[in-house]
């Protein structure tokens, strides 16, 4: 006992022991490599980049354009990609996409899409960080079904062990149909609505 604490001792006075001693146990852990938190550099020379007034003379020009087009229903058929039960679709108006798995609005029900990633037309793009603005973007759309997919067979066996097993499965399916893809606001204003945090669909 007194052996090992002794080597503590010698260990705990130098660091470049300690070191060592961490990275190979580093090297023996379970974690693979890219779970394993670096030790983080802190950059001195970074430089904040300044918009110029020509930069923002151009940005205020473009929302112009954009907004004129929206006033004037002139931006063609918009397109949207929207994040629903964990997966993302791109869809545009009239579109029927499938959920799979359980999904609790039921058949008629008519839903806003409120998690909108990213929303387009013929001339211009609203891509969100990670989302757009509550409010921006308006995306309706319909419940038009729920059924289930076609069956899934899970067959398994064990040569020799007498072994066999077969499994049917049938997951749920919902349907929506796209009904309209709108954009509400003008781009280059604030939103005027809270941010919903707790956004359902």
């Amino acid at each position: 006992m007194a052996f090992l604490a002794r080597n503590l001792l010698t260990i705990a006075r130098q660091p470049c022991l300690i070191n060592s001693i961490t990275n190979s146990m580093r090297s023996l852990s379970v974690t693979p490599r890219f779970c394993q938190q670096t030790k983080l550099e802190v950059l001195d020379n970074v430089q904040e980049t300044k918009v110029t007034n020509e930069e923002q003379i151009e940005c205020k020009n473009i929302f112009d354009k954009v907004n004129q087009q929206l006033a004037k229903n002139e931006e063609g058929r918009m397109f949207a990609v929207v994040h629903l039960c964990g997966k993302q679709f791109k869809v545009t108006d009239g579109d029927i996409i499938i959920v799979e798995g359980y999904w609790p609005p039921t058949i008629g029900d008519e839903i806003r899409l409120e998690k909108v990633m990213l929303a387009g037309a013929n001339d211009f793009t609203l891509i969100g960080a990670p989302l757009l603005d509550s409010g921006l973007v308006d995306v309706k759309a319909t419940i038009i079904e729920k059924t289930l997919s076609h069956t899934k067979t899970h067959f398994k066996k064990k040569r020799r062990k007498q072994y066999l097993r077969i499994n049917f499965q049938r997951s749920p399916y919902t349907m929506i149909r796209i009904n309209s893809i709108e954009v509400k606001q003008q781009v280059h204003k604030p939103s005027s609505h809270p941010l919903n945090e707790n956004r359902i669909f």
